[in-house]
């Protein structure tokens, strides 16, 4: 299974080379992909197959796969249906059609995370592909970027199926956690289930999920607006596979859940209102895709209706409906594709006498429709009459108002089905009075692929004993017995008297189509217009609280942030436990001066007047704290701390050359008994939170451990850089990452369109003396006014030096005090003093590389380093440790952490370099 969805994400990637290689053609090749999937599945249908690759194991987050009999037969119709709609899309398209080779790829992932997401055990890993199918829908539907309404579709499909998806992965983790495992194996074969509101609630979020992604009541207006994507989507996406998932996961749960109480309250009103609201909408829209697109909504509300009811011959008989389906819609979809290339219109009212002139064509419509109306000798007959059999011989399984529903609501449903199955037929083929149509006729390779799909249809409904010995281990896996059993003829009985009062009434409704139009104003509601009202009222509310929150004033901004943080902690301590408290006022004396000294630098902040004093008092305070670092045994905390806070002081020190020297004595009142409240108030917040939850303490303390673990498992002595590199190491990712995107906003606000490439070098400079004789190559464009020979003279001597040190940091702080992130503030530092001894063009001097890149390069080697490790079938950012012995340097250990924390060392210098460029070097330029 894991070589079936690495498959995928390989063709995936070299899609667009193929298509571009070979244009449309290249989807013949792309579609063995799936198609080899498809042979895999058929090999191991019937024996349950597992893969398991540890992931985050402490948090059950491992890639859990399971093929089994539902597995099975879902990965079959998304691998069939996936390969015969690439093998249209090689005649759909035309020749030069723009952006083809990115959508073959979206269509590959999206076929590769659908098989993901129905082989996968675990459910978090579920809602992984879940998402990833979202986000390819999303793309793939708004394939044809420039026109609006695919926008809009591709938004609105998006907002509501991931809105479902957040709501969804919340009752997951409420399973998880009450089951004891996130695995549906080990959910269906818990005997002993726990019950309870969490559990009612976690089913209730859980079925959101599933209803928002099948289009269900009244989440299904995206469902219709997506018939903006192009055919080949909504056959593939829209019809087999997309929509299936929230089916798929009903069926999925349905073992373990059809007995909640808050199952059948919520899925069997809403699926019965999908099926007769969206089969009534059918009979009015008169666009071929939303006749289909209303009649996918109506058979989707009929099977998860179906597949809910918890009893094994249901579950048989919903599944028999979801393999029809997929047959008939998909092929239905494609008519449509190739009677839109052809006549140019989809509209069933400019449509006519296209069955005298296109008789293959017609013969398929024909045969998909039949299934979808359930007559027979089709497969949708089949899967029609298994549900009403299975229906009426729920018993006592369901309460009596959902019999009574289901036996109302179906039949009416099946009715309309046979209604619009006929309106799609005489609309797009039926010959019309004083209607002319172009017409261009598809050819084979166009037809091959829905006529296999039709002739699926009839097959299975011919073999159908055959396809219900498929399809029954799973229906076998619910509680009680399987009674039913396929066939295409069960003899006179019920169901068939059943059956044909259907078909007579749905060829009623038929026949008074005409007065069953659209009427102006729905009388209903509209669901597209009620989503666009909430967007709206989600706007107005975001604008209000923004504007009664945000006015523009920076202290009014900061007040309100700090004084939320002094109420709701402050209020949440005063309500709950307490813990005894025991203070000491320090270890050592030393302590209690440096903090005298802190306390004094931080009010002189608050009094002094001139800006550069109150920074440089800042930083005493800043200096203060790595002493005390020192005392307290943490060389290597105390050496970030003097490294960082040096650096802030210089940074400070740049942007403060744009503002007067002092400050206005409209700003500068000596005192402000709000501020001063409001300082003090977060103060003492940040200091009784601290002994509190210092006090509230009941275990070992997990620092015990870190030395130990450090070297054991990290391979390093400083417990501090293991601590980022390996043990948190997922947190420095995401730090970095943060790094990268402030560094990326502070450049794109000082340099407004781009960094402007690599800082400019001293050749550049206009007034450039290649003979001048200086200590630093660029020193000589500094005004001799602000030129200082003895801080080039230091500069020219003391700059390899630091550099040296800043390496040594980088390799020694494994062991010892230091570190990718100490040796990159190290590194730095010698480029600042560069930049105050040289100038701007002394920074093209000392690294000519463009800090964009600088820090591309970083977070890409520490995001390498952290999938690496699963290469080797390790987790990610787990370390591996070498032990080698080389001529003169003898006995080294190499731990591959290094190579994440080079990828820190990168971005603290690429980080440096884009601070001195934006609010040193370019702001150089602008005061000049």
């Amino acid at each position: 299974m894991l070589a079936v969805l690495v498959v995928h994400i390989v063709a995936a990637l070299i899609a667009p080379t193929c298509v571009r290689s070979f244009g449309r053609n290249a989807f013949y090749p792309l579609a063995l992909v799936p198609l080899g999937g498809l042979a895999w599945v058929i090999a191991n249908w019937g024996h349950p197959v597992t893969t398991k690759v540890s992931w985050a194991p402490q948090i059950g987050m491992n890639i859990d796969l399971r093929l089994d009999s539902l597995a099975a037969i879902m990965a079959t119709l998304v691998l069939g249906v996936g390969t015969l709609v690439l093998v249209y899309c090689a005649r759909y398209f035309e020749r030069d059609e723009a952006r083809l080779g990115l959508f073959a790829a979206e269509l590959l992932g999206f076929a590769g995370a659908m098989f993901g997401l129905v082989t996968s055990d675990n459910m978090l890993l579920m809602y992984v592909f879940w998402e990833i199918t979202t986000v390819l829908s999303f793309l793939l539907v708004g394939h044809y970027a420039e026109r609006s309404a695919s926008r809009r579709a591709a938004i609105q499909a998006l907002l509501v199926t991931a809105s479902g998806g957040l709501a969804m992965l919340v009752g997951i983790v409420i399973i998880g956690l009450r089951y004891g495992s996130f695995l549906f194996s080990d959910i269906l074969a818990t005997t002993d289930r726990p019950g309870g509101f969490a559990i009612s609630l976690a089913v209730v979020l859980v079925l959101i999920g599933a209803l928002s992604k099948s289009a269900i009541v009244p989440l299904h207006f995206w469902l219709p607006g997506a018939m903006a994507a192009p055919t080949p989507v909504s056959a593939y996406l829209h019809a087999a596979a997309m929509v299936k998932a929230g089916v798929y996961l009903v069926a999925r749960l349905a073992p373990a859940f059809a007995t909640s109480p808050a199952w059948h309250v919520v899925v069997l009103p809403l699926g019965i209102t999908s099926l007769i609201l969206a089969g009534w909408r059918a009979m009015q829209v008169h666009d071929l895709k939303l006749v289909l697109a209303f009649g996918t909504v109506s058979q989707l509300g009929l099977m998860i209706t179906v597949v809910s009811v918890g009893t094994p011959d249901a579950a048989l008989a919903g599944m028999t409906l979801v393999v029809a389906h997929a047959m008939f819609k998909a092929c239905l979809f494609m008519v449509v594709g190739i009677i839109d290339h052809g006549a140019g219109t989809r509209d069933l009212r400019a449509l006519s006498g296209l069955g005298r002139r296109e008789p293959w064509l017609f013969v398929i419509a024909v045969l998909a429709a039949a299934s979808m109306a359930g007559l027979p000798p089709m497969l949708g007959f089949v899967g029609k009459e298994s549900t009403a059999s299975a229906l009426w011989s729920i018993d006592d399984t369901l309460p009596s108002w959902a019999g009574l529903l289901l036996m109302v609501g179906v039949p009416v449903g099946a009715a309309l089905t046979v209604a619009y199955s006929a309106r799609f037929i005489w609309g797009a083929f039926g010959r019309k009075p004083d209607v002319e149509m172009s017409w261009h006729s598809p050819g084979f390779a166009l037809l091959a692929p829905p006529a296999l799909l039709a002739v699926g249809g009839i097959a299975g409904g011919i073999a159908a004993p055959a396809v219900g010995r498929l399809l029954a281990p799973y229906a076998e896996t619910l509680p009680g017995v399987l009674d039913e059993h396929l066939a295409l003829w069960h003899g006179f009985n019920s169901v068939l008297v059943w059956t044909l009062f259907v078909i007579a009434l749905g060829c009623c409704i038929f026949l008074v189509r005409n007065r069953i139009a659209e009427p102006a104003r729905p009388r209903l509601g509209n669901a597209d217009r009620n989503y666009d009202a909430a967007l709206n009222a989600l706007d107005r509310l975001s604008v209000r609280l923004t504007g009664a929150l945000q006015s523009g004033s920076l202290p009014e901004s900061l007040a309100l942030i700090l004084g939320t943080l002094i109420v709701l902690p402050m209020v949440l301590l005063a309500v709950g436990a307490h813990s005894k408290v025991s203070l000491r006022l320090w270890d050592s004396p030393w302590q209690g001066a440096i903090g005298l000294i802190m306390i004094a630098m931080a009010l002189g902040a608050t009094m002094l007047r001139n800006r550069l004093a109150s920074v440089l008092v800042v930083g005493i305070t800043g200096y203060g704290c790595g002493v005390i670092f020192a005392l307290h045994g943490a060389p290597d905390l105390a050496l970030t701390q003097f490294l960082v806070e040096t650096l802030l002081l210089v940074t400070f020190v740049l942007v403060l050359r744009a503002f007067p020297a002092e400050i206005s004595h409209d700003h500068s009142r000596v005192f402000n008994l709000g501020r001063a409240m409001l300082g003090c108030g977060v103060g003492a917040t940040v200091v009784v939170l601290a002994i509190f939850a210092t006090a509230a303490r009941s275990t070992v303390p997990i620092w015990e451990a870190i030395p130990g673990a450090a070297y054991t498992l990290g391979g390093g002595k400083n417990a501090v850089n293991v601590l980022l590199v390996d043990i948190r190491a997922w947190d420095t990712l995401g730090e970095i990452s943060v790094l990268v995107v402030a560094a990326t906003g502070v450049a794109s606000l000082v340099f407004r369109s781009r960094r402007f490439g690599s800082a400019p070098r001293a050749a550049d400079a206009p007034n450039y003396d290649p003979d001048a004789v200086s200590w630093l190559p660029a020193a000589r464009l500094v005004d001799r006014r602000d030129r200082s020979m003895v801080l080039q003279i230091t500069t020219r001597l003391v700059f390899p030096t630091i550099m040296v040190l800043s390496v040594y940091f980088f390799f020694a702080g494994h062991n010892a005090p230091g570190g990718g992130f100490a040796g990159g503030l190290v590194a730095g530092l010698a480029l600042t003093l560069r930049y105050l001894a040289g100038g701007r063009y002394e920074l093209g001097e000392a690294l000519p590389v463009d800090a964009g890149q600088l820090l591309g390069a970083g977070l890409a080697m520490s995001a390498g380093t952290a999938t690496m490790s699963l290469l080797f079938g390790a987790p990610p950012l787990s370390s591996a440790i070498w032990n080698v012995t080389l001529p003169v340097l003898g006995h080294i250990k190499i731990v591959s952490s290094v190579f994440f924390d080079l990828g820190v060392y990168l971005i603290v210098v690429g980080l440096t370099l884009d601070v001195l460029r934006s609010l040193g070097a370019r702001l150089d330029k602008e005061l000049s």
